[in-house]
């Protein structure tokens, strides 16, 4: 809970701390100040051109990882149906090996760019992560597929997901949503983008040229976001003073110890390890449930398109709305309400227009959630530990993201005909319990009052 602290404050300084908290004026001029822990506030450069180029780069980094990504759904309907004909379960894993690994190197991640810096992070991913679709091109088997469009496309984006989630944590602090929201809208335009370009090229030229192409369009966003992600002066000024002092990996691990201890934290880490079991179940899986209840070929084949696009806007929506509201508070709220809508609506959709409205509504509040998690951590774990915490924190999403939607498809084909109301509940169930735990933290900083800005 936070703590109310009694002090003088100068008129010059009244507006930056109106920023941290929430002021309490008294007749005898001073103030109390209730800090609810824009930690780290007046620390990050906050905007400037060099800011917002990063944020560019950012911005392409998502845009090729994450579209991949969500266009996987048009894959895994292509392979289903005319490669590995039957093959669902199987075939399911291939994504959620890549999303999994999105994370891998997470405990270490700190470590990682204290060593080689986002630059070469990112260099190295876009040799990797291009490879691996290219390799997946020429396979013959589900496994070459696990190999590649899993393993390999995974571990490099790895090196692209921390880079590019981390900088704008860096850079940015009172407009912190916003930099977020403009970041992660990358992923959004990249699955709108990517998935109907693969789509096309699945009609006209085949699957094996439709990775190929992903991997070129991939290769080009990745150089751009090479050029343009830089570590902020802060944190570069920080890691030479560690290196003066020789505390690499012993300042990581004094980091990551004390996260732990951080009740708080744990309880964002508890909100990530839920909701990843059940966060990209509607997107993996509606385009097929679209092609079981016979709707027009054309709803199946731009759902992930569709999707893509309403997160790309949320995002958006959602980082600058939080700025201003609070983004734990935007956080429990579209956390709870993306859950509440696979229980409410997707349980009920078996027509095109409640799919729709299902793909509308869970892409706007899926899309805040998956943007207020990041920017939302630094209040909770402080700007000098942005790196460690992210590492941490988003390690915990690898389980759920792995095991999360070949779940919900075991579950889906455990009846005969498959039953996708299962996944559905499945989902949904994850989302809102995810939901209830962000209102636990909300509550651990503020209390219950409902107008605080946290």
């Amino acid at each position: 809970m936070a703590e109310k602290s009694q002090v003088s404050i100068d008129q010059s300084d009244l507006h930056k701390e109106e920023l941290a908290g929430v002021i309490i004026r008294q007749g005898n001029g001073d103030a109390i100040i209730k800090n609810l822990g824009e930690v780290g506030l007046l620390d990050a450069p906050d905007g400037g051109r060099p800011a917002w180029t990063v944020v560019f780069g950012c911005f392409c980094g998502m845009f090729a990882i994450y579209g991949v990504n969500y266009s996987w759904g048009t894959f895994l309907r292509n392979y289903n149906q005319n490669v590995y004909v039957g093959q669902m379960t199987k075939l399911s894993w291939i994504g959620s090996i890549c999303i999994a690994l999105y994370f891998i190197i997470g405990p270490i991640n700190e470590w990682v760019v204290h060593k080689l810096g986002y630059t070469k992070m990112l260099a190295f991913a876009t040799i990797m992560c291009p490879l691996a679709l290219m390799l997946a091109s020429i396979s013959h088997e589900i496994w070459h597929l696990y190999l590649t469009q899993g393993v390999m496309f995974g571990i490099g984006a790895s090196f692209v997901w921390f880079p590019c989630i981390s900088a704008p944590q860096e850079w940015f602090s009172s407009r912190r949503g916003t930099a977020i929201g403009i970041t992660m809208c990358g992923s959004g335009v990249g699955g709108l983008v990517l998935s109907n370009i693969c789509q096309a090229a699945m009609l006209t030229l085949g699957y094996r040229w439709a990775l190929r192409i992903a991997g070129f369009v991939c290769f080009f966003f990745l150089i751009l976001a090479t050029i343009f992600v830089k570590q902020s002066p802060i944190q570069l000024e920080k890691q030479r003073l560690q290196d003066e002092q020789n505390q690499g990996l012993t300042e990581m691990y004094h980091k990551q110890m004390s996260l732990l201890k951080n009740n708080q934290f744990n309880i964002m880490m508890a909100v990530g390890f839920i909701t990843t079991f059940g966060y990209l179940v509607p997107s993996f899986l509606l385009p097929s449930y679209a092609t079981f209840l016979g709707l027009n070929p054309w709803v199946s084949t731009n759902l992930s398109a569709i999707l893509s696009a309403i997160n790309a806007v949320s995002k958006l929506v959602n980082g600058y709305t939080s700025d201003r509201i609070g983004r734990i508070n935007g956080l429990t709220i579209c956390t709870f309400l993306a859950g509440i809508m696979s229980l409410a609506i997707w349980t009920n959709a078996r027509t095109e227009p409640s799919i729709w409205v299902f793909a509308v509504l869970y892409g706007f509040f899926g899309g805040g959630y998956l943007t207020l998690f990041p920017a939302s951590l630094p209040q909770v774990a402080g700007y000098d530990n942005i790196t460690a915490a992210n590492g941490l924190l988003y390690f915990t999403n690898t389980f759920g993201y792995l095991f999360g939607t070949p779940i919900a498809s075991a579950i889906i084909n455990h009846s005969t005909p498959p039953n996708y109301i299962y996944a559905a509940v499945w989902g949904g169930l994850l989302m809102t319990v995810g939901g209830l735990f962000c209102l636990v933290l909300r509550v651990m900083r503020a209390g219950w009052h409902p107008f605080i800005k946290v």
